[in-house]
């Protein structure tokens, strides 16, 4: 149960004057002077000093994967090895410590570390001989089996490349152990599911480790009706301490009539849930590419020494018909877009629906109030190179661009493949998160977890000072789409809430909203953009509910 807590001696994000923050009945009840909210708390709340450090509303991941991020952490940790014998030690390391299991599981392995960005199933075999093992890079774009996975999926020279995936082959046509974009899920589907219990005890632990970083709510990227349910049976349980939103998903590969009954079928089991206090729903999710660095994100022109502008997705005419009907339904969009084309196919989409339907039907709160209530917050996710002409098109549109600052971590081995492979012209778009800011564009910011780490500092250090944790390069990478610090904690904030229709419950610390805040353990608006990667979190609280505390009580 929520108790009546007081927070003092801190600086209050947005709120200019205040020092202080009251909270009662899980909500905030006052913000003001450390005298004023001294004199109205009520008899025996809890009285926290913050120190002088910053007071702002709890984090909001705008793009992660909750239960695959909870899967992963029992798997081999492959990010960020930045060696190919690094990257096998932990393999065999893993391995001989989970000597029962049928299969080794592993991810976040870079493509710089290989030969040609990409590695093979003999590397695997000699890790792995005696089972089958499969291990997904950290975008999640592409995968990695050995011999053993080969075999038991059944793919040789002679399988043929799925729909929307590609398996790559050597020099005489034979498997090297990569498998691309949904290549994957021939390996996929035959890797044993956690049961329920293993599930919720993952999410757990998950949940625990994010409350340190900070995190009060989460906007889950990739869900399917079965997924929605174990939410349901989490949250009815008592056991979601999180504000999670789940977007279902959208493919391409289905006729325009069998996505009407699909729809259909997702409003009977999501649309209940819009507006929820721990669950909330009313999105879908689609992909219109892949990622730069396998070359297979939709581009406008062939990627460097290619002859290929990528693998997207969908045709164009079906995308916008897909966006269109659900769209008309009242359905919140978001859509991942990491090349040029595929960012301008998304939008074009957006654009077209709102074009095709007139005022938005949607209902994001599940109130029954009448189309044109909203306006439409459709999104595009990633956003990691655009063309110039279309950087305005967010504001004007009403897009939101949900970005994940860790992606652009300017190391090496994360960013000489992605550049490499576009050339310096489109690579100078990279991130373009300040131009979409200034052109009018809200910006809602995450990690994509399991891909990167879900620690919003070394989000913040990305998108404040363009800079890797150790500081290179000086100055910054492309410095002038630096954010100050204040709007890149408002991006992951208020852009988030605002991205989720949460707006008027949190994001921000006002009266009325939801207690979810955090405090740091600096003041990092004095102390500045050199003081994020070392910040920490004192105290999370989640609706009135100390989740973490990191020291005892002052």
């Amino acid at each position: 149960m929520p108790a009546d807590l007081v927070i003092v001696n801190g600086r209050v994000f947005g709120a200019t004057a205040a020092t202080a923050v009251r909270v009662e009945d899980g909500r905030i009840a006052q913000l003001g002077t450390d005298a004023m909210v001294r004199a109205a708390r009520s008899h025996g709340a809890e009285v926290v000093d913050a120190r002088g450090s910053l007071v702002l509303p709890g984090f909001d991941d705008a793009h992660l994967h909750l239960r695959g991020g909870a899967r992963s952490m029992d798997h081999a940790q492959l990010y960020p090895l930045q060696a190919v014998e690094a990257v096998l030690a932990a393999i065999r390391e893993h391995a001989a410590a989970n000597a029962d299991r049928p299969w080794v599981l592993g991810r976040g392995w870079l493509y710089a570390p290989f030969p040609g960005g990409l590695p093979t199933r003999a590397l695997l075999d000699a890790a792995v001989p005696d089972r089958p093992a499969f291990m997904g890079c950290y975008d999640g774009h592409t995968g990695w089996a050995n011999s053993a996975a080969l075999r038991l999926a059944g793919i040789d020279r002679r399988t043929p490349d799925p729909p929307n995936g590609l398996i790559v082959r050597d020099a005489d046509g034979e498997p090297t152990g990569v498998l691309k974009e949904d290549a994957q899920a021939l390996v996929e589907r035959l890797i044993p599911v956690p049961g329920e219990a293993e599930d919720r005890a993952s999410v757990r632990r998950a949940l625990g480790a994010m409350h340190t970083m900070g995190l009060t709510a989460a906007q889950d990227a990739w869900v399917d009706l079965d997924e929605l349910a174990f939410w349901r049976r989490v949250r009815d349980a008592g056991e979601l301490p999180l504000r999670l939103r789940a977007a279902l998903i959208m493919e391409p590969g289905q006729t325009l009539a069998a996505w009407r009954d699909r729809l259909d079928a997702y409003a009977a089991a999501a649309f209940d849930l819009r507006g929820g206090d721990r669950l909330d729903a009313g999105i879908l999710k689609g992909f219109v590419d892949g990622v730069i660095e396998a070359r297979t994100a939709a581009m406008l022109a062939p990627y460097e020494d290619d002859a290929s502008s990528g693998l997207p997705a969908w045709e164009p005419d079906e995308l916008d018909a897909f966006v269109a009907e659900a769209d008309r339904r009242g359905w919140q969009v978001e859509l991942h877009a990491i090349g040029d084309w595929g960012v301008r196919m998304a939008l074009d989409a957006f654009e077209h629906a709102a074009a095709a339907n007139g005022p938005w039907a949607g209902d994001p709160h599940g109130r029954g109030v009448a189309p044109g209530t909203h306006a439409r917050r459709h999104r595009v996710e990633h956003v990691e190179t655009i063309d110039p002409a279309d950087i305005g098109r967010f504001g004007r549109l009403g897009v939101v661009a949900s970005m994940q600052p860790y992606h652009g971590d300017p190391s090496p081995n994360q960013i000489d493949v992605w550049a490499g492979n576009i050339g310096p012209d489109r690579a100078s778009r990279a991130w373009a998160w300040r131009s979409i800011r200034e052109a009018g564009g809200v910006l809602a910011f995450g990690s994509d977890w399991p891909v990167v780490p879900f620690d919003p500092f070394i989000a913040l250090n990305s998108a404040v000072n363009r800079q890797t944790v150790d500081g290179r390069p000086e100055g910054g990478w492309l410095p002038a789409e630096r954010l100050p610090v204040a709007d890149a904690l408002e991006a992951y904030t208020a852009g988030s809430a605002y991205a989720a229709f949460t707006e008027h419950r949190r994001g921000r610390l006002a009266p009325g909203m939801d207690a979810d805040l955090v405090v740091l353990d600096r003041d990092l608006l004095a102390a500045g953009p050199s003081a994020i990667i070392g910040t920490g979190v004192r105290l999370t609280v989640l609706g009135g509910v100390v989740v973490h505390r990191a020291e005892d009580r002052s």
